[in-house]
């Protein structure tokens, strides 16, 4: 094994090896850009430059601009940069022409530059999404060259306690939802003694209106890989598994691609670093289907069981996998870890997290990222400090509704949250529950709808998707979340009795109240929203064409 100067100077000598005195073309492939053809953009691209001295192919994650896909980022010797949007297959021999010479003609063969993102990417603050979208994912070279690991390094020069501290006086909290302190989460798994503690990483990720993981996955997978070895170490683990969605396929091989370049470069497995820190990591595909996003859940499909949640207490850090205890952090927490070690951001023990811990909310430090999709001119993921308001989201990065077009209902923090009216944008992201009807800023879902889309209908999907993906296990759940959808059919229909709406109050409190995990207890939340927010359209005879 190697210490860090060691692992930074081979890095770099491979990388320079690459790299120097060449244009580089970074074509972006992530899930979304692939359905517009990224994929045949790359590949054409990667033919175009075959056998050229003068340049090199880089293959980058989506930065969020989704709407803009497929992009390409070509980056001339001396750092010159040009940005080019909705390339398709036909375009890439007139752009790979301009490379014979760069950087007179940047015209592409007709094909212009794009200077238009301004606004989608000034109103941010990228702190997780820094390299996404701008560097090559499938180096761990070029990761470390720019300061990768270089968290990891801090943290294990100093206890594992101290770490623990470090990251709890940063005031990172989760961010798959229910937001709780992380570091709590490490302490009470490394107290739950004299057993060695498992680390697991939860990118199941299969919430309609979702796809900040993927992104972090496909875009800088090292960053994760970075920021679970420090976890690992904080908790005492030697094992970890990272849990991700069946259908990402994609992530999973960014993300197993990265595990196999940090174990060969000494960054997972034996005495990382010379530091005699050991872990062990395995990717696990998901079981299929929403619940499997439950951490109880999760932890029985690793082990081969039927994808359903266990009763608590026990709680996973007590016995977890294996009935060991278990850490289980989301892809989005994980991430965040390495900002809080490196130099540039704290010295490691010295109990601050610089730039991290200026930003968002005293109750909630950080940014957080946060999917938008729906009626809006730039549909995409971004980061903003947590304290942003939703008008700023959907306004001031997401360009508003498309020309003609009103926003009418934001569905926000996914199916397990609830609607809000075009009235309520000025809500600020927080933990928690965003307004005293329910709604929750969750896993960071924004989806927004038109005016000509009805409360009502938006309600029923929602409704209508947590009964589809219920597993069965407990009784409210399995049989209130149906009669939920049954009651919106009868208001939507003008059939509903006066009982209608009450009964909707109180399944809402009962499946809430007495389901065994999340996904019930959550259930409740489009129904509690709409009754609030849209009581009148809930009630109003039936409109036509409905039955």
């Amino acid at each position: 094994m190697a210490n860090y100067s060691h692992v930074v100077r081979i890095a770099q000598s491979r990388l320079d090896a690459r790299t120097s005195g060449k244009s580089r073309v970074l074509v972006q492939v992530g899930h979304c850009s692939q359905a517009v053809g990224a994929g045949d953009v790359a590949e054409a691209m990667r033919l175009a430059l075959e056998g050229r001295s003068d340049s090199y192919l880089a293959i980058g994650g989506c930065d969020g601009a989704c709407f803009a896909a497929p992009q390409v980022i070509v980056t001339g010797p001396a750092g010159q940069s040009r940005r080019y949007q909705g390339i398709s297959h036909a375009d890439v021999p007139a752009l790979a022409a301009t490379l014979d010479s760069w950087p007179a003609d940047s015209s592409g063969g007709g094909l212009s530059p794009v200077d238009d993102l301004s606004d989608f990417f000034a109103r941010q603050t990228r702190l997780l999404l820094a390299r996404c979208g701008s560097s090559d994912s499938t180096s761990v070279d070029e990761y470390i060259a720019a300061g990768g690991y270089r968290g990891l390094e801090h943290a294990l020069s100093v206890p594992p306690e101290e770490v623990i501290q470090t990251v709890l006086d940063a005031g990172l909290l989760g961010r798959g939802g229910a937001y709780f302190p992380a570091a709590l989460k490490w302490r009470a798994a490394r107290a739950a003694g004299g057993r060695s503690p498992y680390l697991v990483v939860n990118a199941e990720e299969g919430e309609p209106g979702i796809f900040k993981d993927r992104h972090i996955l496909e875009g800088d997978p090292h960053q994760l890989l970075e920021g679970l070895l420090i976890a690992a170490y904080a908790t005492g683990a030697a094992f970890g598994y990272i849990y991700v969605n069946a259908e990402a396929d994609l992530s999973a091989d960014r993300l197993e691609a990265a595990i196999v370049q940090a174990r060969d470069s000494g960054l997972i497995g034996e005495n990382i670093l010379d530091s005699g820190f050991d872990f062990h990591l395995t990717v696990r595909r998901g079981a299929g289907g929403y619940v499997c996003g439950e951490e109880t859940t999760l932890l029985d499909t690793i082990q081969g069981n039927r994808r359903e949640p266990r009763l608590r207490p026990p709680f996973p850090t007590e016995s977890g996998l294996f009935q060991q205890p278990t850490v289980i952090n989301n892809v989005e927490t994980l991430a965040n870890v390495p900002l809080v070690f490196r130099g540039d951001v704290a010295k490691a023990g010295d109990g601050e997290a610089g730039t991290f811990a200026t930003l968002g909310l005293d109750s909630a430090r950080g940014t957080k990222l946060v999917c938008l999709s729906g009626a809006v001119r730039r549909p995409g993921m971004a980061e903003v400090p947590l304290g942003a308001t939703l008008r700023e989201v959907i306004y001031d990065i997401g360009g508003g509704p498309p020309p003609g077009r009103k926003i009418g209902v934001v569905a926000v923090g996914g199916p397990s949250s609830g609607v809000i009216p075009s009235s309520e944008l000025d809500l600020p992201l927080r933990p928690g529950m965003l307004h005293p009807s329910g709604v929750v800023l969750g896993a960071g879902g924004i989806m927004v709808m038109d005016d000509g889309v009805s409360a009502i209908d938006v309600v029923r999907r929602l409704a209508a998707y947590n009964a589809a993906e219920s597993c069965g296990k407990c009784t409210p759940c399995r049989e209130g979340t149906p009669r939920m959808v049954e009651a919106l059919d009868r208001l939507n229909s003008g059939l509903a009795s006066p009982d209608d709406v009450e009964e909707l109050k109180s399944l809402a409190e009962i499946v809430g109240s007495a389901s065994l995990c999340g996904l019930g207890q959550m259930a409740g939340g489009p129904i509690n929203s709409a009754l609030h927010f849209f009581a009148d359209e809930l009630t109003a005879p039936a409109r036509p064409g409905t039955s």
